[in-house]
């Protein structure tokens, strides 16, 4: 629109009566003695000792377009004429900038917008597109994933996240948030679902409703900025899907260094069903305490180090074996994950673990950042006690490299803990220049290395021990989309709970893809 708006007759954007002052006043200037000064010292340039001088480079300024632009010092009283026509030009121009403002305000009555004045409310959003191919299976593999040893992991491509949400504050320090994810069609699910309080005495922020719990860095960084296509094994067997329903305190020291969040959590995963049914309530009690050891000022962060321990205290239901009339209140103590991809059953699976009432897990992180290399581990264990039979134990981590050939960094935020957004020193872009040939940006390139392993069995309970190697490549083309190509090689073994036609081991390889956009 405003490439447009010196097309056609030109309009106003001040009445006359409110302009016509405005030239009187300059005209008085201009007629006075030592107009030349007062203008010149009004467009912000000074003048000489001697009133009836005006430094050149003035006219040139403010009516470079006009007759007089190289009128000579002398030559002052010959720009009046030529300055009211300037003036004119520019009213005719603020007249069409002033349509167009309110063009803009009109078409922007129909956009979102928070539902009373006193709350804010900005909008976000991602898209996350894969395509997963199996190049490589064995019967053993075909059987975790489809039943049958004789046919093998299917290709598939589609959205693995379409989220949409809003957020914002409410007076008296409260905030809110509430995201859904569309990427199952019919059956949409909220992700974050919380409202809350900030800057409290001692609690500092205390949130309510579905959250992260606060244990594994790779689930407690966002989707947006991971390195890797989908989360290890250990970290997402131990907490599914991460969110529970709960309270949380989060909390940094004035220094930045410090940083923690602990809470109450109902352990089952109801942001499919809305609610949970049962008189076992099933809580736990999670926490973490992170500390960015060392941070590099001078670089604005591009060197760093952190480490953090976590972990939870859960109480379960024992003699829930199956879901009850509510499909809820099913005993939590279960761990499953699927291969590092996306496919359609778990490929490791301890299954209900039948008179399990309770578990610990305990948990240890550490970040080592110099410029463009960075290196990750993680690991956890969970000690789970049953009413009758052996205690089990079941543990895995997993550690990367990941490298910037282009230079760049990876951020960190010192108030989670947690990975921030990559800026690319140049963004991607491929165009056509006007005056011929083509304009190009190569974006960020960073390729990285993952290790991962975990280990589900344990006396009779055989839920498998997986590993494998990832090898990645991002391409950032923005700070807010990138694609990600992932290689995995692993296989599964001591996978009893989960084994068809006697075949409780198996190897793969995968190739995964995904494009992804935030708003």
């Amino acid at each position: 629109m405003l490439g447009n708006r010196f097309r056609g007759p030109p309009r106003r954007l001040l009445p006359r009566a409110a302009v016509q002052p405005v030239g009187f006043v300059l005209a008085v200037c201009c007629l006075a003695g030592g107009a030349q000064q007062t203008l010149a010292e009004g467009f912000g340039y000074s003048s000489a000792a001697t009133p009836d001088r005006v430094a050149p480079t003035a006219y040139r300024h403010w009516s470079l377009d006009g007759p007089g632009a190289d009128a000579l010092p002398g030559e002052a009283s010959k720009i009046a004429p030529d300055f009211a026509a300037r003036l004119e030009e520019i009213e005719q121009r603020l007249g069409v900038v002033e349509d167009d403002t309110a063009g803009i305000g009109k078409s922007l009555k129909g956009y979102a917008k928070s539902g009373h004045k006193a709350a804010t409310m900005s909008v976000n959003g991602r898209i996350h597109m894969d395509m997963w191919n199996f190049p490589v299976d064995s019967p053993g593999v075909n059987g975790f994933e489809s039943g049958d040893n004789d046919i093998s992991p299917q290709d598939r491509i589609g959205f693995r996240r379409l989220r949409f949400g809003v957020k914002g504050d409410l007076p008296c320090n409260m905030v809110y948030k509430i995201e859904m994810e569309f990427a199952g069609g019919e059956e949409s699910e909220f992700r974050d679902a919380y409202l809350g309080w900030e800057e409290l005495p001692h609690l500092h922020t205390l949130l309510f409703g579905n959250q992260k719990r606060p244990y594994g860095l790779d689930h407690l960084n966002s989707s947006r900025y991971n390195v890797f296509i989908e989360r290890p094994f250990i970290i997402e067997a131990f907490n599914q899907d991460a969110r529970r329903f709960g309270i949380c305190s989060y909390g940094v020291s004035d220094d930045l260094a410090w940083n923690w969040r602990y809470g109450v959590f109902n352990q089952r995963l109801i942001q499919d069903e809305g609610n949970y049914t049962s008189d076992h309530f099933q809580a736990q009690i999670a926490g973490r305490l992170a500390n960015t050891i060392w941070y590099d000022e001078c670089s604005d962060g591009r060197g760093y180090a952190h480490w953090a321990i976590s972990g939870t205290w859960a109480d379960t239901a024992q003699n829930a074996a199956t879901d009850n009339f509510a499909d809820s209140g099913i005993n939590e103590a279960r761990f499953r994950h699927r291969p590092e991809a996306r496919t359609v059953s778990r490929w490791i699976d301890t299954g209900v673990i039948a008179e399990a009432t309770d578990y610990t897990l305990i948990g240890a992180e550490g970040v080592v950042n110099l410029g463009p290399l960075q290196t990750v581990g993680e690991y956890q264990v969970v000690l789970l006690d049953r009413e009758t039979g052996s205690d089990l134990q079941f543990q895995g981590g997993y550690f990367y490299l990941s490298y910037f050939i282009t230079g760049e960094h990876i951020p960190w935020d010192r108030e989670s803990g947690t990975l921030g957004r990559v800026e690319p020193f140049e963004n991607f872009f491929l165009v056509d220049r006007c005056r011929g040939g083509v304009g190009r940006g190569l974006g960020a390139w960073q390729l990285a290395a993952r290790y991962s392993y975990a280990d589900l069995s344990d006396d009779d309970i055989q839920g498998g021990v997986g590993s494998s190697f990832t090898f990645g490549m991002n391409w950032y083309w923005t700070p807010y989309a990138r694609m990600q190509l992932n290689y995995i090689i692993g296989d599964i073994r001591e996978n009893a709970e989960n084994a068809v036609g006697g075949y409780d081991a198996g190897y793969y390889q995968i190739v995964g893809t995904r494009l992804m956009v935030d708003f």
